[in-house]
């Protein structure tokens, strides 16, 4: 598979998304959680949206409870959270693996394209942040301690 554009995931209320919806953008792939440490990325990553959406950029939440269980809650719960607390308004997605032989394809995928610290796979902890150009190539992996004003430069750059 040569892009992101040929999977497809669930959003959280449910239906079937293509990925192929997000051609010709650039996209910044997260897995998250309610209740890391790493949790107030999500202002910075609304911030983020907000300041590049227009120009084509699209940001995708992929919560995750591989993690130290930091993500217990359902879908309903996690939109919740995720609109009260952050204003979210990014698509999010339903609750999925990233690692092991559950991990959904995306992520099967993102971590074969950018390989972590040492060649590793594996993500290993929430908020590892995925950047995909407008044709759909992953061209970089960030840990969770980089935050969203840190990628900044990368995202407008692509823009």
């Amino acid at each position: 598979m040569a892009s992101i554009y040929e999977f497809s995931a669930k959003s959280l209320d449910g239906k079937e998304k293509s990925l192929a919806d997000f051609r010709g953008q650039v996209v910044l792939v997260v897995n998250t959680a309610s209740q890391c440490g790493f949790t107030p990325q999500y202002e910075g990553l609304e911030a983020l949206y907000k300041k590049y959406h227009a120009r084509g950029f699209e940001i995708l939440g992929f919560p995750c409870n591989q993690f130290g269980a930091q993500e217990p809650g359902d879908a309903a719960a996690i939109s919740q959270f995720c609109t009260l607390n952050y204003g979210v308004t990014f698509p999010m997605f339903a609750k999925i693996d990233v690692n092991g032989a559950s991990a959904h394809p995306l992520y099967q995928f993102l971590k074969r394209a950018q390989k972590g610290l040492a060649g590793t796979e594996a993500i290993k902890w929430n908020f590892t942040k995925f950047l995909v150009d407008r044709q759909g190539s992953v061209v970089a992996r960030f840990a969770p301690t980089a935050t969203p004003s840190d990628l900044d430069p990368e995202v407008a750059r692509l823009l």
